[in-house]
Formats: C-alpha cells, structure tokens, sequence
C-alpha cells in the first residue's frame, strides 16, 4: 500500500503535469488573454442541439446567402485559447465559402473540458469512433445534413494546430463521413493515446513506419470506403508543433492510400514547397505544403483577388498564401464553382438569346 506522502506526491506531480501540457497546447495555437477577442465580424449561429453530443461541444454555422441546396458542407476546427468566432474571423475560410458557395460548422470546445479550450485529441475517450468529441462532430456534420441536404459525397474537415490534430481523428474514425481534410500544424493520428504522451508527439514527434501510421487509421474504422484525400500544411520554422509531424502524416496517408512515399510532382507556390502524391489513376491523394521560415499557424493572405483570405493576428500567419483556397482547389472546391458560375453565364446567355 502506498503511503499517503507517496499519494500526495503522485497527486502533485499529475497535477503539475496537467498543467504543463496544458499550457504547451495553448501555446501551440496561440495563448491569448481570454475574454479579450476582437470584435466579430462574421456572422456565426450557434446551434444548441444536435444529437447526444457525449463531447460536450457547442456548434456554430456560417452560410452563405447565395448557395445551393446540395452545396458542399467544411466543418473547421480551432486551436487552443482559441474560439470559433476567433478562427472564422480570422482564418479565411468563411470568405472563401462566400466565394466558392459552401456551408460551414465551427465546432468550438468548452471551457469546463478543457481550461485552454484544446479539442482533448491526446485523450483515447476522444479520438476513437463512436465516442467523446469525435462523435459529436459527426453528429454536428449529421445535423447540416438534415437541415439543409449537404452532399454527403462533398463534406469536408480542417484544423488548426489541436483542431488539426482533431482533423486527423476525424478523417480516420469517419472516414466515409469525410471526402478530404487538411490539417494545419497538426499531429498523426494515434501520435498520443493519453496526456502524459502528448509533449512528445508536439516536440520532437513521434516516428513510426509508414506501415504502422497506416495500420492505425485503418483499425480506426470498420467496413469498405473511399479513403479522404489529405492536405498537410506546416511551417518550416514552427518551433511548438515539430516539422516532422508533417513528414509522419504524409507517411500515414501515403501508405494508406496505397501509394509512393516520393512525390509524383512538386512545384513552388509563393513561399511553400509543395509535393503532390498521386494514385494510380493520377487522382491527387495527398499534398505537403511546408512554408520556409514560418512559425506556428495557418497561412493567410489578406487581400481582395480571389487567392486572398485571412485576416492577421497570432498563429494566422500572412506569409503571402491563403491555405484556406488552395485547400478548396485541391478538393475540386474551386474547380467546381468555376464550373458553376459557367454554367449560369451559359445559361443566362441562352434565355436572352
């Protein structure tokens, strides 16, 4: 039996570790002073109920004013410190479904789970199908899909740095929910299975083989699907989430997709190194975007051209690329509005004729 000296210095010691890691995930999306957000600007609905939501989350929407009914649905997570009103009014997404004519959810954390409002993506509860947070995200996608009759072939998930770490969970345990994801400055699926592994999956990261990173999202779900296409985004010089995390997820999501881990392509756009992995088909599977000398965020570009999103603040970084568009281009977002618009000048000029 233990002494109760030797309990009072395991309690402590957890405690203490608790704290640690709690403050290296604020820090990994930007610690801020709480109740000090800037003004919002966009205009987000809180939806109080969609389903037994077992993580304890609060969904919020954004939709466009002009959009289809069948319109594509991205669901967009935050980082830590962080809130939903802080990642739409900053991150670019709502400005390119305004574009590009989608829908959009913000899942946001409670304080009461977790003191920094860090999705808990290191604890088993919430990254398993059919459990804690991850569930209740599925069910926030559930829910736009009976209101509104989202594509259930065009749904898509993304995140910033604990959010991306989120979007790697969700893109394994659902993966016939989701058709892509992007994750920002994120971890691996399976990187942490509790708290006190969590500062080594951040720093320096964890390395398996591609075999086992794809071995454990394949035991993630059950039954045949389609397996989403992934786009990873990472900072050269983010010194909170390891660069190498970066190289462990295209590790996971080639092998998964049964392809080479050597890039079919690889080109430069603005400040980032881009590698483009391919099936056998030539379909774009997955995508590696590492921008020199940036830090830890997301990529915006604020501006007026349709390349352009974001607006500046810490962790979302102007390093002159909006992730949040060519994210889209890279899941036939934007190849498919182009088309749309199109096919309503066409069909515009064939009623006046």
């Amino acid at each position: 039996m233990l002494s109760a000296s030797r309990v009072v210095d395991y309690v402590l010691r957890t405690i203490h570790l608790t704290a640690c890691v709690a403050l290296a995930l604020c820090l990994t999306a930007g610690c801020k002073s709480f109740g000090l957000d800037s003004a919002p600007s966009v205009p987000l609905v809180e939806i109080p109920r969609f389903g037994s939501n077992p993580g304890h989350l609060q969904m919020f929407t954004y939709v466009p004013r002009a959009i289809r009914s069948t319109a594509p649905l991205v669901v967009a997570m935050h980082g830590c410190a962080q809130n939903a009103q802080d990642f739409a009014d900053h991150s670019g997404w709502p400005l390119i479904a305004d574009r590009l004519g989608f829908r959009m959810v913000f899942p946001q954390q409670r304080i009461t789970n977790n003191p920094f409002r860090c999705f808990n993506w290191f604890l088993s509860a919430n990254s398993r199908r059919g459990s804690g947070e991850a569930l209740s995200i599925k069910q926030m996608v559930d829910r736009m899909k009976a209101d509104y009759g989202v594509d259930a072939n065009r749904v898509f998930v993304t995140g910033l740095s604990a959010g991306g770490s989120m979007t790697s969970i969700m893109l394994a345990t659902y993966p016939e929910v989701f058709a892509g994801g992007a994750i920002m400055a994120g971890t691996p699926y399976g990187c942490a299975k509790k708290l006190t592994e969590s500062l080594t999956c951040l720093q320096p990261g964890v390395e398996k083989t591609p075999q086992e990173w794809g071995d454990i999202v394949r035991n993630a779900s059950t039954g045949t699907h389609t397996w989403p296409s992934v786009s990873i985004w990472q900072g050269s010089a983010d010194h909170l989430v390891a660069p190498r995390n970066a190289s462990e997820e295209v590790k996971q999501w080639t092998n998964v997709h049964g392809v080479a881990q050597i890039p079919s392509a690889s080109n430069t756009v603005s400040n980032a190194s881009h590698q483009i992995f391919t099936n056998a088909s030539g379909k774009q599977v997955v995508e590696l975007y590492s921008i020199n000398n940036m830090g830890h965020g997301q990529a915006i570009n604020p501006g007026a051209q349709s390349q352009h999103c974001g607006n500046a603040e810490p962790f979302f970084l102007n390093v002159g690329i909006c992730s949040a568009y060519y994210v889209s281009k890279f899941w036939g977002l934007a190849d498919e509005a182009s088309a749309s618009i199109e096919e309503r000048r066409v069909a515009t000029t064939n009623r006046t004729r």
